[in-house]
């Protein structure tokens, strides 16, 4: 299996060093670490160094304050350095939550440092992984499309159908994480995507219900993921976890 958005630098020392020893155990070949900052991308480098089956991609989360200039020129600059040795720009996007609970935030000053993502990106031939749900998914595309963006994942996606068969016919990718074993709304998006499209994640440490209710977030629990996807798609384990591993490195050119 292939995580395919985790924030590996987000869990504690110790819990990094069970994670990477229980790969093995859980056939775990690679995981796509992603950035939140300048110092992720720092941190994200080093867990590389440390394991090379850790895959990094270095942005900016957007569900926090906009970053300084230098900040930013610095991720940029960290970008344009290692374009040949990271797997993707992100996780970049736009703030949902964020704005949800301050309606005055500067949504344009977050819609131009996306496009500046967007820009790196292109120039890098690199692909980019999103941060983009509902009404946002929208404005993303339309940067997208603007810079004839060819390789786009848009992680733990949620939005209407109108959205999906936008991304969809664009060709971009969209993952699930074991959410999809217990929520209806991702359940349904599965059955509509085709599968050839689509990717599991596990976006750890953020923790789950259900049966994941009070554990640490793993990649090991893709596998049931891949058990909701098989019965959905009416396939085999077999197959969707061969496609979904062909889907994944087929993206991030392993």
């Amino acid at each position: 299996m292939i995580d395919a958005h985790i924030h590996l630098d987000w869990y504690q020392p110790d819990e990094q060093d069970l994670l990477l020893q229980e790969f093995e155990q859980y056939d775990i070949r690679k995981v796509i670490a992603v950035a939140s900052d300048l110092d992720s991308c720092q941190r994200v480098w080093q867990l590389h160094q440390q394991d090379q089956r850790v895959f990094p991609a270095f942005g900016w989360h957007p569900e926090q304050s906009l970053p300084s200039r230098k900040e930013m020129d610095r991720i940029i600059e960290w970008i344009d350095t290692y374009q040949s040795e990271i797997v993707a720009v992100g996780e970049v996007g736009l703030p949902y939550y964020k704005r949800k609970k301050e309606p005055r935030i500067d949504l344009p000053s977050y819609i131009d440092l996306f496009e500046r993502f967007v820009q790196v990106a292109k120039r890098c031939n690199l692909p980019i992984v999103l941060h983009a749900i509902y009404e946002d998914a929208d404005v993303v595309c339309d940067l997208l499309e603007k810079y004839q963006i060819e390789k786009a994942h848009f992680h733990w996606f949620k939005g209407d159908m109108k959205t999906v068969e936008r991304i969809q016919q664009n060709g971009y990718m969209i993952s699930v994480t074991p959410d999809c074993v217990y929520e209806a709304e991702i359940q349904k998006l599965i059955d509509h995507y085709p599968v050839s499209q689509l990717m599991v994640e596990t976006d750890g440490p953020w923790p789950f219900k259900g049966p994941f209710q009070g554990e640490m977030t793993h990649p090991k629990m893709m596998s049931q993921s891949i058990h909701t996807i098989a019965n959905i798609k009416k396939m085999t384990v077999d197959e969707v976890d061969k496609q979904l591993e062909e889907n994944t490195n087929q993206f991030f050119r392993f």
